[in-house]
């Protein structure tokens, strides 16, 4: 059955996502800050709209996939923000990495409209969001949640609902952690490796086989050793998810020790204008920190 579904925020994550969307066969609406962003969707058939509320009226489930806390909370209770014609019983689903104390009180605020939201954040990047091979990690109602379930699936091929609206936003940032730390682990585990004039490449191989082995080890490992920092994911966006990890902590009083220090050297990138890389360039910092020569 066709559902008529909104997209707000198709850029590097949002715009595949939203094509496999619909290649399910959905009709689709969709807004976008720079209109230019909007035409690979417009050439597969979707209808431009000028308002997160234009689009709002025309969509059964809307789906955010901003940057952060005050986009989301500006295209949806914005003037001309989603929740201004959404019609009771809709659903709106953020998909965007923001604050899970935020995302409760959103979620307040529609439902005294009778709006259902899911907080649906995701994990796999842009190479997922192509393959539709995404990680979704869901908050809300069970019941909605089975009702977007098969869009979800879709884009995504392990999905998770964590818990109540809020939960999923919690689950990212667990993600977030133990990727910020395995990245920083693995930058100084061939450091260390490099100043001891092994052979890093070698160590990474063996390391591989072995207990320490892992996806962080395997892809980020490899951008380490060939100095490739392209990104899959920037460090601007790692910096901005810490940031709400580390707010978060600080509301609940939780000790991330390790966390916390990720997160001062993803502010040190930002401070020497490496934004646009990917958070494997964590290991320019701890090289830096070494006296060791920087790529």
């Amino acid at each position: 059955m066709s559902i008529n579904i909104g997209f707000i925020g198709p850029g590097i994550m949002g715009r595949p996502m939203a094509l496999n969307l619909m290649k399910g066969g959905h009709k689709l609406w969709a807004y976008a800050r720079r209109p230019e962003t909007l035409q690979p969707l417009a050439a597969a058939g979707a209808t431009a709209c000028a308002t997160p509320a234009e689009l709002a009226r025309h969509a059964d489930v809307i789906f955010t996939m901003v940057s952060d806390t005050p986009d989301v909370e500006a295209v949806i209770f914005g003037e001309q923000g989603a929740a201004k014609h959404a019609r009771s019983g809709s659903v709106i689903v953020d998909m965007s990495t923001i604050s899970p104390t935020a995302t409760k009180v959103f979620a307040e605020r529609l439902a005294k409209q009778g709006i259902d939201m899911l907080d649906a954040p995701v994990s796999g990047g842009e190479t997922g969001a192509i393959n539709a091979t995404l990680s979704i990690m869901v908050g809300g109602k069970a019941s909605v949640f089975e009702r977007v379930k098969p869009l979800f699936e879709l884009m995504g091929k392990n999905i998770v609902l964590i818990g109540g609206n809020g939960a999923g936003q919690v689950a990212k940032a667990c993600n977030q952690i133990v990727v910020a730390v395995t990245i920083e682990a693995v930058a100084e585990a061939l450091t260390f490796a490099r100043k001891n004039g092994a052979d890093a490449a070698k160590v990474r191989e063996a390391l591989m086989g072995g207990f320490a082995g892992s996806k962080i080890m395997e892809v980020h490992g490899k951008r380490m050793l060939d100095n490739d920092f392209k990104p899959g994911f920037k460090v601007g966006l790692h910096q901005k998810d810490m940031r709400i990890v580390m707010e978060t902590a600080h509301q609940l009083g939780v000790a991330l020790p390790a966390a916390a220090m990720v997160t001062q050297h993803l502010n040190a990138l930002m401070g020497t204008g490496d934004t646009d890389l990917d958070s494997a360039a964590v290991v320019k910092v701890v090289q830096r920190m070494s006296g060791m020569s920087v790529g």
